[in-house]
């Protein structure tokens, strides 16, 4: 891979030598299928206190967005994007907590720009929990921006959570 370099702190997982990305050392990205829900659900439990329900990942795939796997010998990873009117808002991007680490979410990230500039997107969005460091730092070092607040957006233990919308303008030939 041109401009990359492999970390082996990582387990060998490639970084990409401009932005940081990871790139997993293994697996691909298919589309997701209704057939696919059960071990998608399975990892959205897994992954959140309060998960979306099948009935939101069916309207996602029955309204064509963009719904993509991460498979490594089963699925491990998702990304949800809709295109509409030039933006791009990215709605679930998760990882099965024993794939984290690896370069999986900086992949699907990819995945749903690669999708937003192919849909003739300017900007994409994406909300975040302010608690969630881990995504924050991903969707820094890929250049997304804080343009604003819904103030108890989401659901939490004691009550409600903020959410940050985090927005990237997209370029001519890429993004940032």
């Amino acid at each position: 891979m041109a401009g990359s370099q492999t970390d082996t702190r990582l387990g060998g997982v490639e970084r990409d030598g401009v932005t940081g990305a990871r790139f997993p050392a293994k697996g691909s990205v298919r589309p997701m299928t209704a057939g696919d829900l059960a071990s998608v659900l399975a990892i959205e439990r897994r992954s959140y206190a309060y998960p979306w329900s099948e009935g939101i990942f069916r309207d996602c795939l029955r309204h064509g967005y963009g719904c993509f796997l991460f498979d490594d010998g089963g699925p491990v990873g998702y990304v949800v994007v809709s295109c509409a009117a030039q933006e791009a808002h990215i709605l679930n991007l998760c990882v099965d907590p024993k794939a984290r680490g690896r370069g999986v979410a900086d992949h699907l990230l990819r995945v749903a720009l690669e999708r937003a500039e192919v849909m003739d997107a300017e900007t994409v969005f994406l909300e975040v929990r302010p608690s969630n460091a881990a995504a924050r730092r991903l969707y820094d070092r890929f250049g997304f921006h804080e343009i604003g607040r819904r103030p108890g957006y989401y659901p939490a233990a004691n009550g409600r959570e903020d959410a940050l919308i985090l927005g990237l303008p997209v370029l001519s030939g890429g993004f940032g």
